[in-house]
C-alpha cells in the first residue's frame, strides 16, 4: 500500500473512533445519567447504574485518545501541503481533547462522590455533570477552529474533493458561531442545530472517504512533496 495511502487511512480509522466514542459517551450514555435541573433524578439514575456511568468515563476518556490519535495523523497527512495549516489542525485538536479531558475528571469525579457515601452528594454530582458540559461546549469553539484548516489542507492537496474542503471550511466557522450563540442566545435551538449541519456533512464525509479511498490516485503519481515524508526527507539532507 502507498504510504500516502496508509497515511491517509490511519487518520480516517482514528477520526471514525473519534466519532463513535463521542456519539455514545456525549450522545448516549450522558443522557440516560443527566437529569438536567433535577439533581436528585442524577444521583439516582448513577447510583443504579454506576457500571455505566463509568462507561461514560471511558467513552469520554477514548474520545481524547482517539482525537489526539486524529490531529497527530492529520498533520502527518498535510504537514507537505501546509505545514502551518497542518500545524493548526494538530494544535486545535489537541487543545479540545484537553478539554474533554477536564470533561471526563469532572465525570469520574461525580461517581466518586456518588459511591463513597457522603451525605448531600446530589447538588454536588449536578454541578459536576454541568460543568462536564460546559467544557464540551467551549470545546466547540476549538473543534471549529481545527475543521477550517483542515478544510484549507483539503483544498490545497487536490487530494479529496475539492467541496468537502469548502464544506469543512464553512462547518468549522459554523461550530465557532455555535458556540458564542449557546452562550448569547441560549433559546435559539434551531439556530445552533442549523449551524453545525455543515461540519457534520463534512466530518461524515472526510472519514468516510478517508477510511475507503484514502487518497485520489492521482495523488500518487503528483509530485514528491505531496508524499508524507518528504520534508523531514528534504530537511535532513540540508
Amino acid at each position: 500500500m502507498h504510504p500516502l495511502i496508509r497515511t491517509a487511512r490511519t487518520t480516517g480509522l482514528f477520526y471514525l473512533g473519534l466519532g463513535i466514542a463521542g456519539a455514545l459517551g456525549f450522545l448516549t450514555i450522558r443522557p440516560m445519567i443527566f437529569e438536567v435541573g433535577d439533581a436528585d433524578a442524577t444521583l439516582a439514575n448513577l447510583l443504579a447504574n454506576e457500571s455505566l456511568a463509568r462507561l461514560g468515563v471511558a467513552f469520554e476518556l477514548l474520545v481524547v485518545l482517539t482525537q489526539t490519535l486524529a490531529a497527530v495523523w492529520f498533520y502527518r497527512l498535510f504537514r507537505s501541503v501546509d505545514s502551518t495549516a497542518a500545524g493548526s489542525i494538530a494544535a486545535f485538536g489537541i487543545v479540545n481533547a484537553v478539554a474533554i479531558l477536564g470533561s471526563a475528571a469532572m465525570l469520574g469525579t461525580a461517581v466518586g462522590v456518588a459511591t463513597d457515601g457522603t451525605g448531600g452528594a446530589a447538588d454536588t454530582i449536578q454541578l459536576l455533570y454541568l460543568v462536564s458540559e460546559n467544557l464540551w461546549a467551549v470545546g466547540g469553539l476549538f473543534f471549529g477552529l481545527w475543521l477550517m484548516p483542515m478544510g484549507w489542507c483539503v483544498l490545497r492537496s487536490g487530494w479529496l474533493p475539492r467541496a468537502l474542503g469548502w464544506i469543512l471550511v464553512v462547518g468549522g466557522v459554523g461550530y465557532v458561531l455555535m458556540t458564542f450563540v449557546g452562550y448569547l442566545a441560549p433559546g435559539a435551538g434551531i439556530v445552533r442545530d442549523l449551524l453545525v449541519v455543515p461540519a457534520t456533512v463534512g466530518e461524515l464525509w472526510i472519514l468516510g472517504y478517508l477510511v475507503i479511498f484514502g487518497v485520489r490516485k492521482r495523488a500518487l503519481t503528483e509530485a514528491p512533496r505531496t508524499t508524507p515524508t518528504a520534508p523531514l526527507t528534504a530537511a535532513s539532507t540540508a
